[in-house]
């Protein structure tokens, strides 16, 4: 069995110096090794967006279960890994209060949040403690809060808005167009980057209009968009509340436009309002499960096992996530966040899904692509995919 340096010079202490010098002064620090680890979980668990949340919790849970059964050892020794999830309601005021009560419980790392709004108002108080926060949260400023313990699990917005700009000016002849955001620094950042490049392709971007993120009338929306005549909607809302403007537009027949949607619109859920558009899109920087050949089925299959559904958002990425922390814990040799954040930096992490994870010194991966997906039955089909745009 391999020992690491700090456990065999324990082990050769307590043999030739504890006849000489009292045990309580020798093993002091040796064994310090806690019987359990605590990994905080914190995404939306209840309303609009529990099922993203629930996905991303999943995606953690079933990695965790792997890593248990496996057996997993710090310095030497046996440890379980334990979940500790909280329900951020999407929230930036509650995301700060169920960060710090997973900084109190002593949690060595945390993977959340979904939001970018979140995600960034909770960076602080991990940052305090030098806590991990592993993201799947896209906004740039997230990674430009000046913390070296925050990591980035996708592609960003900037190379986002890229994508959306870049597809919607050059794949559809058209010139009228609508850009929309829920009102998140999430959707808003994202929407006014996507608006720049409509700008730069000379597309008129008629209507440019921010909502509330909880709202789902948009009956006075869509008799807008008729009157302006729009072709195009550019549209950075979640997938609920594009389902009810969509609603909205059948309602009124006027349904011979594109849209084209960001990342939280791409969920099983959207698919039942595919038809009745002449064109419905999705960009995103979370790649499906099928797309990463027979690491994808299989993680696919053990999903479906543990959880009877199949995975509505990204919980591939946090079961990498969570196996890449694991393999930094390992090597930290440590159960100290700041250690164990140091190891993040430094590490080409194996993910079992993906491939690997490596993150420069920001956070961001260094290795990332945006895909542009179209409904087609009851799936999303992959038009193009690109690191670059």
């Amino acid at each position: 069995m391999f020992l690491s340096f700090s456990a065999l010079k324990c082990r050769l202490l307590s043999h030739w110096v504890l006849p000489l010098i009292a045990s309580s002064l020798l093993l002091q620090g040796c064994n310090n090794t806690p019987s359990t680890i605590k990994i905080g979980v914190a995404q939306p668990l209840t309303g609009n967006l529990a099922a993203l949340g629930q996905d991303l919790l999943n995606g953690v849970n079933l990695a965790v279960e792997e890593l248990n059964k496996e057996g997993f050892n710090i310095n030497g020794k046996p440890v379980t890994i334990e979940v500790m999830a909280v329900d951020d309601h999407a929230n930036p005021q509650t995301g700060k209060e169920v960060a710090q009560s997973l900084v109190d419980a002593g949690v060595v790392a945390v993977i959340g949040h979904l939001n970018s709004g979140v995600s960034i108002a909770a960076a602080p108080i991990y940052a305090e403690k030098h806590v991990a926060q592993l993201a799947i949260s896209t906004n740039p400023k997230f990674t430009q809060l000046g913390f070296n313990n925050v990591f980035r699990l996708v592609a960003n917005d900037n190379l986002q808005a890229l994508a959306m700009g870049s597809f919607s000016a050059s794949q559809f002849s058209a010139t009228r167009y609508a850009v929309l955001d829920d009102g998140t620094p999430y959707g808003k950042d994202l929407a006014n980057g996507a608006a720049v490049e409509l700008t730069k392709a000379n597309k008129t971007v008629v209507m440019r209009q921010s909502f509330d993120e909880t709202i789902t009338k948009f009956e006075a929306l869509a008799n807008q968009i008729k009157n302006e005549k729009i072709e195009v909607i550019v549209n950075t809302m979640s997938d609920f509340q594009v389902i009810a403007l969509i609603d909205a537009l059948k309602t009124i027949g006027y349904t011979q436009l594109q849209l084209l949607g960001s990342d939280t619109l791409k969920t099983t859920d959207t698919l039942k309002s595919g038809g009745i558009l002449k064109g419905l899109f999705a960009s995103s920087p979370i790649l499906e499960t099928r797309e990463f050949g027979s690491s994808g089925a299989t993680f696919l299959e053990k999903y479906r096992a543990k959880f009877k559904i199949d995975p509505t958002y990204g919980g591939h990425y946090t079961y990498d996530a969570m196996h890449v922390l694991a393999d930094a814990i390992r090597r930290s040799d440590s159960v100290k966040p700041e250690a164990i954040t140091q190891a993040l930096h430094k590490i080409d992490g194996y993910a079992p899904v993906t491939g690997s994870m490596r993150w420069d010194d920001k956070g961001e991966l260094r290795h990332f692509s945006i895909a542009i997906y179209k409904t087609k039955g009851s799936s999303w089909e992959q038009l193009v995919r690109s690191g670059a745009w």
